[in-house]
């Protein structure tokens, strides 16, 4: 069919719509992704070079911000909390979670599916609304679980535990330096066991059958089948929620911080994440904070490299 002289603008527009549509399909994602990925991080890096009493008044001094860093002994107490608290959060969640969907996995149980929704729904509810419920939970005398001991106290008699002994005092979850760093940790194993359960689930429901019965043939327990068959099949995920974890722990900032309302007796709530927020937001040096951050991303990446150098040796 001839194209006529009536017919060419028309070609040509459909031609320039096939050439630049794809442009036009990920134009938002690409601006997105420039205002609130690239914008922030460049204007970051600019900023740790600086000292400033707020975003209208910079300084330059070079590295200025990161010499003062490593002599910190707040950065660096900051540090040692989010480390211990990662470790430990890590050691007890992910144990806790394959525990979890290794009984939900039985065919035995029954309600399976109330169950593993009523788990996991804790997930959902966010790290703010545990944090005001265990602060609720957790607090003085009026706090739900020292109301409990108080009636348990009644009940038991010449106990070995000094906690539950009668007449004991209301623990201070809240206020003595003792108890800040397991108060965070059972506020955030509630709301993380759920979701690593629902991972471990699918990862436990792909390992293939037929190695447990071959295992069964050659006469292999209950546990070589866990160790040598199950541990094998999931763990990538295994892998995977230890990553997912240990960032997610690195990171940790609204669970403390509205559960003790700031940094805790004896600043033992005090992370990396918190200590970066009350540099920037409330005292205003948004230069120093940046540094913080970037700190904080050569850490992450620093513990993310290791964990996964140390998969491959494992895995060869």
């Amino acid at each position: 069919m001839a194209i006529t002289e009536s017919s060419r603008p028309r070609q040509r527009l459909w031609a320039t719509q096939a050439r630049f549509s794809p442009y036009l399909f990920v134009a938002p994602f690409v601006l997105l992704f420039a205002c609130f990925m690239v914008y922030p991080l460049l204007r970051s890096l600019f900023l740790s070079v600086h000292k400033s009493a707020g975003p209208d008044e910079l300084e330059y001094i070079g590295a200025g911000n990161f010499a003062f860093l490593i002599r910190d002994r707040m950065f660096w107490w900051a540090v040692l909390n989010t480390l211990t608290f990662a470790f430990l959060f890590l050691a007890i969640q992910i144990p806790c979670s394959l525990l979890l969907a290794v009984i939900l996995n039985n065919p035995r149980v029954r309600f399976k599916n109330a169950f593993r929704f009523a788990f996991f729904s804790t997930h959902l509810v966010g790290s703010v609304f545990v944090a005001v419920m265990f602060n609720i939970l957790l607090g003085g005398r009026t706090g739900v679980v020292n109301q409990a001991l108080a009636r348990i106290r009644g009940w038991v008699v010449g106990t070995p535990l000094e906690f539950l002994a009668p007449g004991a005092e209301p623990i201070g979850f809240l206020t003595d330096p003792n108890w800040t760093m397991p108060a965070i940790l059972v506020a955030a194993l509630y709301l993380s066991v759920g979701y690593g359960m629902v991972y471990f689930l699918a990862a436990l429901q792909a390992v293939d059958r037929e190695l447990y019965e071959a295992a069964d043939v050659d006469g292999a327990s209950r546990i070589q089948k866990f160790w040598h068959v199950t541990i094998p099949g999931i763990k990538p995920v295994l892998v995977f929620l230890t990553l997912i974890g240990m960032i997610g722990s690195l990171q940790l900032f609204e669970l403390p911080y509205v559960l003790f309302g700031g940094s805790g007796p004896n600043s033992r709530a005090l992370t990396i994440v918190m200590y970066l927020f009350g540099n920037g937001f409330e005292q205003g040096n948004l230069g120093y904070a940046s540094a913080v951050g970037w700190a904080l991303v050569v850490l992450v990446a620093a513990l993310s490299i290791i964990q996964l150098r140390l998969r491959r040796v494992t895995a060869g």
